[in-house]
Formats: structure tokens, sequence, C-alpha cells
């Protein structure tokens, strides 16, 4: 199998080692198989790719969509370093509120699945290319967030922002965000 799919604390989310074929010209790898991917538990259509650039230390995030626009999100850093983080929304989760973190980058060339129902943020740690598949198309009217620094979350980021977009500084909390509902 040319991944590797490995478990996290939270259920549902899952971080993708691709083997990579590397020798003295360079290196091959596959970063997505359907046939693959479904044989290890993420068996869905992706609809759109995205790309972002982002500075050293640019925080972006905790995004969501909402319903009926979820997306399921397959995260990799092509360039540079991040600090990727899913926050678990779905209300009847015995996990929610928790949140799953893990070290994308160039180097380790790993990937975070992050079906629908969470909240999904990152922060550069080096001029960082980001490419992500979704499960759903984008859609402004269904497009959420929380503040990446709720203290209920207690995200352990490893360092402060330094750019951060005025959308993302004025999100609610997590629990702001509940009692909106």
């Amino acid at each position: 199998m040319p991944f590797e799919f490995e478990k996290t604390d939270i259920e549902g989310v899952v971080v993708v080692k691709p083997r990579v074929f590397s020798d003295e010209r360079g290196y091959f790898t596959e970063t997505y198989k359907k046939s693959e991917f479904s044989r290890g538990g993420i068996d869905v259509n992706f609809v759109q790719d995205n790309e972002s650039f982002s500075s050293a230390l640019t925080l972006r995030g905790l995004h969501f969509q909402r319903k009926p626009y979820e997306q399921g999100k397959l995260v990799r850093c092509v360039r540079g370093e991040i600090f990727d983080v899913a926050v678990d929304l779905r209300p009847n989760s015995r996990t929610f509120g928790k949140y799953v973190s893990a070290i994308l980058s160039e180097e380790n060339r790993h990937m975070l699945w992050i079906p629908e129902g969470f909240a999904h943020g990152f922060l550069a740690l080096k001029d960082s290319i980001v490419v992500y598949k979704v499960t759903n198309e984008y859609n402004r009217e269904s497009e959420g967030g929380i503040r990446w620094d709720d203290p209920e979350l207690s995200i352990k980021w490893p360092m402060q922002p330094r750019f951060l977009s005025d959308k993302d500084r004025k999100w609610p909390t997590l629990r702001e965000y509940m009692k909106s509902l």
C-alpha cells in the first residue's frame, strides 16, 4: 500500500503518510488514490482543490462550513511547515470541543484527513504553501469560525501568530457559537 493511515485521538481524523520513492534524481509520491483511501477508511468524493501561501507565523482559522455545505478536507503542506489543527464540532461526539494537531511539512509529506463537522486552522511555522482537497464546494453564506485562542479549547500553538486576518480575530468562542445556534 502506498499510504499509511494513522488514526488520531479523535475518531475520523487521520494522518496520512504517503510512501515516497527517492533517488539522486529527486522523488516521486502518490498524494491521493481513491482505491487506497477507500481501503484506509476515507471513502469520499473530492470536488474542489484549494491552495494558499502563508508567510511564516500566519495563522488561518479556525474555519468551517455550516450544513448543507460542510467540507471534509485532505490537507498537505507542499512547501514549508505548518502546525495543523482540527477541532471536533460534532454535537453528539464524545470528543466534542477537543482538538488534534499535526505537523505537516514538505519534508515529512504527511497529510491530515479532517472529516465534515470539524473546524480547521493552521499556523505557518515557515513560509508555506498548503494544498487541500475538499468534499463540498465553498459557500460564502455557510462560512463559520471559532476563535483560534479560545481559552476553553486550550490549543497549544507552538508559537504566537504574527499575522491574522480581521475576520479570524473576530470569530466567536466555541461557547458563544453554540449559544447562537
